[in-house]
């Protein structure tokens, strides 16, 4: 019961005041309820935020990275909210995706302006499945206040084909498409293969040179993804000076400052950026889990787990198998027939 007032109490002087507040020792702090809520934390001093809060704090900061959960309600929401707040400090304000690829910036472009409808746009620019559920919100705050949209991302077909064929694929590209990609576009960090291989390679440790070569190809494919968007940032700057970046991607790419950021960091160190990283409540649990988390960004939400996709173990293998036995359609450059 005390647990619980304290609780009430901290949301009613967020929701009254509309400033940060410091949890006390070992209290619990308000847990999210529904998959649409978020608890939003500083990390640097596990302070609890309101979105109004956060957005004063970061109306000076350069580029603003929201990372999400591909899919979940809370960070969709979320994001919409901080758009909204940071355009009310700066209004000079873009939205770079990682959901659009460069490639389709034309027709992303045709339908802020416009010249095209909504399903247009999605069929035109290949827009994820999700579209309309999740980034619907932050397209038509864009259109509705001119604001530009950029397409982040690195083309779709090319990702595709270095992590089927390898880095080199890139030199096989006609000069105009390898034009658009970055400079330096397998540009790495340590720290962040580190964390690649613990997600993803753990369990090829003892994997032949097969494998080990396909598994850097995945890696080389994940870097373009990165450095694409980073570059696609700064050259954003360039276009837009004086604008203040929103950044949407998925949290892999942003979260302990790493990946996108990390090597938009290296191109441009004088940029500041700030990282917004999602945390899942774990289950049968009353207490923020703070420790080992707050190393994820700047600020952290917390957001309630989503249903298991399966329990049987079986039909989630099967599920598995047919995902990855789909036909790809692309074929890359240089591809016997």
């Amino acid at each position: 019961m005390k647990k619980l007032l304290v609780s009430v109490l901290v949301v009613l002087i967020i929701e009254l005041t509309g400033c940060a507040v410091m949890m006390p020792p070992n209290s619990a702090a308000p847990k999210p309820q529904t998959l649409y809520e978020t608890l939003l934390i500083d990390s640097s001093d596990d302070t609890v935020l309101t979105v109004e809060t956060l957005a004063e704090r970061l109306a000076s900061t350069d580029v603003v990275v929201i990372g999400e959960y591909h899919g979940h309600q809370a960070s969709h929401l979320l994001q919409s909210q901080i758009q909204a707040a940071l355009y009310r400090w700066q209004p000079r304000q873009l939205l770079s995706m990682e959901q659009f690829n460069l490639d389709h910036q034309a027709a992303v472009d045709a339908y802020l302006s416009g010249a095209t409808g909504e399903t247009e746009m999605i069929e035109d620019s290949k827009a994820w499945d999700n579209y309309r559920a999740s980034y619907r919100p932050l397209v038509e705050f864009a259109r509705q206040h001119t604001l530009p949209v950029i397409a982040a991302n690195a083309p779709a077909s090319i990702v595709r084909c270095v992590g089927r064929t390898g880095p080199d694929y890139l030199s096989k590209l006609p000069a105009g498409e390898r034009a658009q990609l970055p400079e330096h576009p397998f540009m790495d960090t340590p720290a962040y293969r580190e964390k690649f291989n613990a997600a993803i390679t753990s369990s090829h440790a003892e994997a032949n040179e097969t494998m080990r070569q396909r598994l850097d190809n995945t890696y080389k494919a994940q870097l373009l993804r990165d450095n694409t968007m980073a570059s696609q940032i700064l050259a954003a700057r360039v276009a837009y000076p004086h604008h203040q970046i929103i950044h949407t991607t998925g949290t892999f790419h942003s979260e302990e400052r790493l990946g996108t950021v990390a090597l938009l960091k290296r191109r441009a160190p004088d940029v500041s950026v700030v990282v917004i990283s999602p945390v899942v409540w774990p289950q049968n649990s009353d207490k923020a889990p703070l420790q080992d988390n707050r190393i994820k960004g700047n600020f952290i939400y917390f957001v309630q787990p989503l249903p298991d996709e399966f329990v049987d173990e079986a039909r989630e293998h099967k599920a598995m198998l047919a995902r990855f036995r789909q036909p790809i359609k692309d074929t890359c450059q240089g591809d016997t027939p």
